[in-house]
């Protein structure tokens, strides 16, 4: 027996866009061989690759991640694995059981209830009914909804439906499991139970092909990962490795805001008929300067704000508020002095740059959001709110305990003496 779970081998996959496939019926056909020498031509049909050459193996036991921007192919290659569509050239051969997770309720009849799925997606992954049986009671546990499993599932909530079909795909035992995304969807309890689930799936040596843009997930769970873009597989190497190569190329979108933009989203302004101070850039940055907006609890953030002094200004003051999803802020820093309010910064005619450093080990891992005000003391005041975001993911030296929840996780000085 070959000791690969799975082997992709020159992987394409094409889609056509821009026009829509006629029916293949024999009137279709006469009625648009009557047409066409009517019909206008606007062009060549388009087509665009979502896999091209895509070639990997997993051996048996294996957690492998995969990683990419939106719409790179990760979706299209557990598709293709998991039987749902069809290649355009090559193969992937899939060795075992195969239980797949690719979105909300897939492969669940919307007719059936949440009992008679459950049967019904053992019996495609070729299970008995007497193994469905004895995982029953364990599968509807771990999903919550024992009120509601004899309710069909048309009627459930999409946090219902995504939690049972986890549930079905974890616990019927298939030899691969293959995962699109699922802990980017339900609640926060539901996220931690799904990690709690797959570190003891990775930990039966089951092979998982895990795709997300968690990297705190991908990075705990897996020592190999795939880096995807355009179609093609950039990197294949350990873990940490393929998320800085992935930091790199694709998280400095969203972690800067142009001119341009800025004037769209300006807010709370004063004196517009005379404008002292006005923005240029703000952008969020690494200590090597890498702009980015996901960062590494340890990591020092950096926030540089690009402005430019119409005139002489000599009481410029510059606040920077780390804010939570509802506005409400939690963290301020400003460049003045706060402890003598007289005391603000001059500067001359020109462009500037000043650049707010946010300590490593500061913040707990969660999505927070940054507002900029630029002010000329009693004269203009410039408002940003919430113009950037910013995702910090637990590093520490005990992952067991990264899901406990803070809005700060500070490195603080701790002293132990014994007293026997």
């Amino acid at each position: 027996m070959t000791d690969v779970a799975i082997r992709v081998d020159n992987l394409s996959k094409r889609y056509r866009i821009g026009q829509r496939e006629p029916y293949k019926t024999l009137r279709g056909a006469l009625t648009n061989l009557f047409k066409s020498p009517f019909q206008r031509r606007d062009g060549d049909p388009q087509f665009i690759w979502a896999l091209k050459d895509v070639s990997f193996e997993v051996k048996w036991g294996d957690v492998v991640g995969v990683i990419g921007r939106n719409g790179a192919g990760k979706t299209t290659l557990l598709k293709i694995l998991s039987r749902i569509t069809e290649p355009t050239g090559g193969y992937g051969e899939v060795c075992g059981r195969v239980g797949s997770l690719l979105e909300v309720g897939t492969g669940f009849h919307l007719e059936l209830t949440g009992r008679e799925n459950i049967y019904l997606s053992g019996a495609i992954l070729g299970m008995r009914k007497a193994e469905i049986h004895h995982k029953f009671d364990e599968i509807v546990q771990f999903a919550g909804v024992e009120k509601f499993i004899d309710t069909p599932v048309k009627r459930y909530s999409s946090g219902m439906l995504i939690r049972l079909a986890f549930s079905v795909a974890a616990h019927l035992e298939p030899e691969i499991l293959l995962i699109d995304e699922v802990l980017a969807v339900g609640d926060v309890e539901f996220q931690k139970k799904c990690l709690g689930k797959m570190r003891s799936v990775t930990g039966e040596g089951r092979t998982v092909l895990f795709v997300s843009h968690n990297m705190a997930a991908i990075r705990n769970l897996c020592q190999r990962t795939l880096l995807i873009d355009n179609g093609k597989i950039l990197l294949d190497t350990e873990t940490e490795r393929a998320i800085a190569r992935y930091l790199d190329r694709n998280l400095s979108q969203g972690a800067v805001v142009s001119a341009e933009q800025l004037q769209e989203r300006m807010e709370g302004v004063i004196n517009r008929v005379s404008p002292t101070i006005r923005f240029k850039e703000i952008a969020l940055m690494d200590r090597e300067g890498l702009r980015r907006n996901t960062f590494q609890s340890d990591e020092e953030i950096g926030v540089s704000i690009t402005y430019e002094c119409l005139m002489e200004i000599n009481n410029l003051l510059i606040v920077v508020c780390v804010v939570d999803e509802g506005g409400v802020p939690i963290l301020v820093t400003q460049n003045a002095d706060t402890s003598d309010y007289q005391q603000f910064y001059r500067r001359e005619p020109g462009i500037y740059t000043s650049l707010c450093s946010l300590p490593g080990n500061t913040f707990g891992q969660r999505r927070f959001y940054l507002s900029v005000h630029l002010i000329n003391i009693k004269t203009e005041h410039l408002v940003l709110n919430k113009i950037l975001s910013f995702d910090v993911e637990f590093k520490g030296y005990n992952m067991q305990y990264s899901s406990f929840e803070g809005i700060f996780r500070p490195l603080l000085r701790w002293e132990t003496q014994s007293l026997t």
